[in-house]
């Protein structure tokens, strides 16, 4: 076969493959994209290898993802960010060291190697927005006031994940660290969320009218998705996450009237494209490096301490919001997704991790993707429930 036809059956095997996962798992009661990174690590190169992830699938894969957090940013108002900014903050910030000070803690423990322990405690740090989002979608809560605060502090994840492992590279480097640089690369990060999401938001406010007066239907949905690509890109070049710019693209369009219109246009791009980011998270797990009793016990470990962490930092930093909102929105920045998966490739790359122990995180990352979906579910279903049977019991005479 071509490259071309190749590429084209791994595409039809992992859509395919993401519809059966997806099924399976709604049967069981669990989010979507458990199932979809499950049967990733079928069709991997761990089982069945049908799929090996390479540069073609991992660009499909990066456009589904930026999409999705582009139509979680459609459901998300600038205001509405701005009356959790406190709680995101304090979640974002001590959800970042908890897991980062522990985790470097214990890496140190199995190897007194501090650029090593530093390495693998980055891997701890930021959660994956995209995995929580799209549970957060599929069960209608993205409104939520502790969805909210989720996506706000996954903003600051991401900034504080991005300087923690600038230090982290400096310090394995051997190189000197350079405050100022990294202040200076800090204040470009938080001045582009900031000028961004308040400049943009206000002037989509006062001209989102000539969107009114095209002749295409469509034409509202192709100049917002040019400005997701675009924010995505320029995202990339202050150092963050591409799904950090789309998300402000989303935010900025939904200022525009034709907010519930574009909701609806979106959906058969994501129900195209996200797919392929959930399965190749799960087909980047390489099962036979988990054979023995000492990797596996490595990996008990991390993931329980993975879990812990994220879940006491979210929890501490939510706390004003109340004991069982907290508890959501601890579950829901537990996820590490794509970012472990990110930190663990450049450890491997610079010769710090061996093939175990970057098998662990990688491990870890999918196990923390896979656990965390069905609590968040389980705990918004309650909160929905709840809240239908006290309507149901105001309304019984």
């Amino acid at each position: 076969m071509t490259d071309t036809t190749a590429i084209l059956l791994e595409v039809f095997i992992i859509f395919a493959a993401a519809q059966a996962g997806g099924l399976a798992a709604r049967r069981i009661h669990l989010p979507d994209v458990v199932g979809q990174i499950v049967i990733g690590c079928v069709v991997g190169p761990s089982l069945l290898g049908w799929v090996t992830p390479g540069e073609p699938l991992e660009v499909l894969s990066e456009i589904g993802v930026v999409l999705l957090l582009f139509s979680v940013g459609l459901e998300t108002r600038l205001e509405d960010v701005k009356r959790v900014g406190g709680s995101a903050f304090a979640v974002g910030v001590i959800g970042v060291i908890i897991p980062f000070v522990c985790g470097t803690l214990w890496a140190h423990s199995i190897g007194p190697d501090w650029p090593r322990s530093l390495f693998v405690a980055a891997a701890f740090v930021a959660t994956s927005a995209g995995i929580t989002a799209a549970v957060l979608k599929q069960m209608g809560a993205l409104r939520r006031t502790e969805s909210r605060v989720i996506l706000g502090a996954a903003v600051i994840d991401d900034i504080l994940a991005m300087l923690l492992l600038g230090v982290v590279v400096a310090i394995q480097a051997g190189g000197s660290l350079r405050v100022g640089g990294l202040l200076a690369v800090a204040g470009e990060a938080v001045g582009f969320v900031l000028v961004v999401g308040w400049l943009g938001t206000l002037m989509m406010r006062r001209g989102s009218k000539w969107l009114e007066h095209t002749r295409n239907p469509l034409s509202p949905l192709l100049v917002v998705l040019v400005l997701c690509l675009g924010l995505a890109w320029i995202a990339t070049r202050f150092g963050l996450a591409a799904i950090i710019g789309a998300f402000l693209a989303g935010m900025i369009a939904s200022e525009t009237r034709q907010r519930v219109q574009l909701e609806e246009q979106m959906q058969p791009l994501l129900a195209l494209l996200t797919p392929f980011f959930f399965v190749l998270t799960g087909a980047k797990v390489d099962l036979a490096k988990l054979a023995s009793g000492e990797a596996l016990w490595l990996l008990l470990v991390a993931t329980l301490l993975a879990l812990v962490t994220k879940l006491a930092g979210g929890w501490l930093g939510a706390l004003r919001l109340g004991p069982r909102s907290a508890l959501i929105v601890g579950v829901g920045m537990i996820p590490r997704g794509e970012v472990g998966i990110v930190v663990a490739a450049l450890g491997l790359s610079a010769g710090v991790f061996g093939d175990v122990l970057y098998a662990v995180i990688i491990a870890m990352s999918l196990l923390t993707s896979i656990i965390a979906p069905p609590f968040l579910a389980l705990l918004l279903k309650r909160d929905t429930d709840a809240l239908q049977d006290s309507t149901f019991a105001t309304k019984d005479p």
